[in-house]
């Protein structure tokens, strides 16, 4: 693995377009130990153990379910012909895009700085630290995306067949969260107070974000304003193929696909140009 590690790092091919792709399949068994050490390490220790990624799920859909089904008897009407739904099941779809997004950009500016050996003692390739973040969010995301599945066969008798394009609607928000990440994770080692704006705007936009109201309930101006928000198309878009069983508004997801690709290598790029003062300042 030593050899793969040094030819992968601060190659030619990483500052190529396919680089950001590159280094997750050339350092695949990497990523595939440090996401495997993420996970276990998280839950290490505990009586239940890796466990609780299924039972967090389970107990933060049972809370909603019981407050706004049970308490405010809330109803998700969307506007659009879809009817009436689970508030509950409604919430958690856009709550686990929002979680994939989240998780991520939380740790991202603290990413490097917390690996101090990998910068200076060994050849590492630090570029793949995102994405060991992002596989990790991913499969937390993969159990949560399970147990509203259940739910909906539960509750509504069946799931929509236009639930099989999640994965495909996730990935604007992979490729945007992977971009702000290299960029926060190469900002952090300089900017050691970016970790305290980050957590700021990441809990502004869970409440920007039409996750606890449709986008449609929003007025006239806002909802031009709201296109600005690169999570509005993917947390729409998974909400109506999970739920409501529409298709994916092609034109929105092209879009909000370019954009989350331009944003990737933006970050990527600057990540690759920044790296090399890591040492000095870590």
């Amino acid at each position: 693995m030593s050899d793969r590690l040094s030819s992968t790092h601060g190659s030619p091919g990483s500052a190529r377009p396919w680089g950001p792709f590159r280094c997750l399949f050339a350092n695949r068994d990497l990523v595939t130990q440090l996401v495997r050490r993420e996970v276990t390490g998280r839950y290490r220790g505990s009586m239940l153990g890796i466990l609780w990624s299924l039972v967090n799920p389970m107990l933060m859909l049972a809370v909603y379910t019981f407050v706004f089904a049970v308490v405010f008897k809330a109803r998700w009407t969307d506007g659009t012909g879809g009817g009436n739904v689970s508030f509950a099941a409604t919430l958690f779809v856009g709550l686990i895009v929002f979680g994939i997004f989240a998780e991520c950009v939380s740790r991202a500016s603290t990413l490097v700085v917390n690996q101090p050996s990998y910068v200076k003692k060994v050849v590492f390739p630090l570029e793949v630290l995102p994405w060991v973040s992002m596989c990790a969010a991913l499969f937390h995301a993969a159990i949560s995306v399970m147990v509203l599945l259940v739910l909906l066969l539960v509750t509504q008798g069946g799931i929509p067949p236009t639930a099989l394009l999640l994965p495909l609607v996730a990935v604007p928000v992979v490729l945007w969260t992977m971009g702000l990440s290299w960029f926060l994770s190469s900002i952090g080692v300089f900017l050691r107070d970016i970790g305290q704006v980050v957590s700021a705007v990441t809990t502004t936009l869970l409440f920007l974000t039409p996750i606890f109201f449709p986008a449609s309930a929003l007025p006239p101006f806002m909802q031009r304003v709201s296109h600005l928000n690169p999570l509005l198309v993917p947390v729409e878009q998974a909400r109506a193929t999970v739920i409501f069983g529409r298709m994916i508004d092609w034109n929105a997801y092209l879009m909000s696909l370019g954009v989350s690709l331009m944003a990737m290598y933006a970050g990527y790029w600057w990540f690759m140009r920044t790296r090399r003062a890591f040492a000095d300042v870590v």
